[in-house]
């Protein structure tokens, strides 16, 4: 893996001030991102369950909301807009029709939310992908499912499918009416300013709450998109200041599991202790977190020699090690994976030898983990990982707790390679006035 380096940038005093003292537009912005909502305290606007159970309970007459069945007709109406055929009733028809005998099902045989008003004969099966995509055959499976069931107990339905998605996607199966989350962004203030009087005041809070979720991940939030804007304008006036303050102020959960495996305030080159070892600190973002441990630094003669072709290299060593945290995309699950990399060492033939050496202790019992992608030694390589099975799922990649304990658990696992390649390494220390110069 390369790593670039950029000359750096130490703001002044008067940079600091300009930016951060009596500052009117970082001030609104600072104002509009400290706004409370429990739906992104909780880490759930980008879960997709938690959207079908929010919707699942607008949809149902029966429940708090005080909409009655108006929620549930608006929303199959607008799915239904301009849809003629003897497979779904007509919008028209729903909008005449009393839902209020509708039951609301949640995940009811896989299907998102299934809604049933006996008194109609209708069914609708409603599939949310808020940032999933569907699978083949999904959709018309989940049709067939409901009628097979249904038509066991002598009962026909009308069963009618709305694919309800974030972004503009046709569902795979035409028979679906397609619903996007903007036009419940657009039904949703509609139906609050009708029924506000008569609303619960905690109810208007809740739905303002999710409607902000919603806007936001559809663009459709004004208030949102002239922060953007003034964000813009911020960043273009103090860009180097700004670069300076995330790149060492920046704390996430991840840096925050980092201290809680290896302490705190990192110097380069310093040399921090974990459960298991003593590894040298070499850099981190708020995903990664490199190293060299402490065997390979004494196996190569410590950080006082260069070696060629490495000088700007991670560490300057041949060999770096680094952990990185992967977000799996649904905004909570993810995965954490520690990597051991061969470095672009000058001469090609020494590269060479340490490659294969490492892949030699494939062969012992109790280091099966070491894997070289073919062509690993040819000529004209630089970079090669050699660590396999190095990873450990996350169930939350906010929980610094959960994180750390991943570290420790790959730390551990691999400790006895580090050892083993830092044998090799002393037999690779005899070329080290070949290959390398004193500082």
């Amino acid at each position: 893996m390369q790593v670039l380096t950029r000359q750096q940038f130490t703001p002044s005093h008067d940079d600091l001030e300009s930016l951060f003292v009596n500052n009117e537009k970082l001030d609104r912005v600072a104002t509009y991102l400290n706004r409370f909502n429990p739906i992104r305290t909780m880490r759930m606007e980008a879960m997709e369950i938690r959207h079908s159970a929010i919707l699942g309970w607008l949809l149902d007459p029966r429940e708090t909301h005080g909409f009655g069945d108006r929620f549930l007709k608006a929303f199959i109406c607008e799915a239904l807009r301009g849809r003629s055929g003897s497979s779904s009733p007509m919008a028209l028809q729903v909008f005449q029709a009393d839902l209020r005998d509708a039951t609301v099902r949640r995940e009811w045989q896989n299907i998102d939310i299934f809604i049933l008003s006996p008194s109609n004969n209708w069914a609708f099966v409603v599939e949310n992908k808020f940032r999933s995509t569907q699978h083949e055959g999904q959709l018309q499976k989940y049709i067939e499912r409901v009628k097979s069931v249904f038509e066991a107990d002598g009962q026909t339905l009308t069963v009618s499918g709305i694919f309800l998605t974030l972004q503009e996607e046709e569902p795979q199966d035409k028979s679906y009416a397609p619903l996007k989350y903007a036009d419940i962004c657009e039904l949703l203030p509609r139906l609050i300013a009708l029924e506000g009087q008569s609303m619960g005041h905690e109810v208007k809070i809740f739905l303002q709450h999710y409607l902000e979720i919603i806007q936001d991940a559809t663009g459709m939030n004004d208030q949102r998109n002239e922060m953007e804007k003034l964000a813009r304008q911020l960043y273009r006036t103090h860009k180097k200041v700004l670069d300076f303050v995330i790149e060492h102020g920046a704390s996430t959960d991840f840096i925050v599991a980092a201290e809680a495996a290896f302490g705190s305030d990192w110097q380069n080159g310093e040399l921090i202790a974990a459960e298991c070892g003593r590894y040298l600190y070499n850099s981190h973002t708020n995903t990664i977190f490199s190293f060299v441990p402490e065997s390979w630094s004494k196996a190569l003669g410590g950080p006082t020699n260069v070696w060629e072709g490495c000088q700007n290299w991670w560490a300057g060593y041949p060999l770096i090690c680094w952990f990185r945290l992967f977000d799996g995309g649904d905004g909570n699950k993810g995965h954490l994976r520690l990597f051991a990399e061969v470095g672009p060492i000058t001469r090609s033939d020494l590269r060479k030898k340490l490659i294969e050496d490492i892949k030699s202790l494939s062969s012992e019992g109790h280091l099966k983990n070491i894997s070289l992608q073919q062509g690993a030694t040819d000529a004209g390589r630089q970079y090669s990982k050699f660590l396999k099975n190095n990873k450990v799922d996350i169930q939350d990649v906010h929980d610094a707790d959960e994180i750390a304990k991943a570290i420790g658990s790959l730390l551990r696992k691999f400790e006895p390679y580090f050892e083993a390649v830092a044998n090799i390494l002393l037999s690779f220390k005899e070329y080290a006035s070949e290959t390398s110069t004193t500082i």
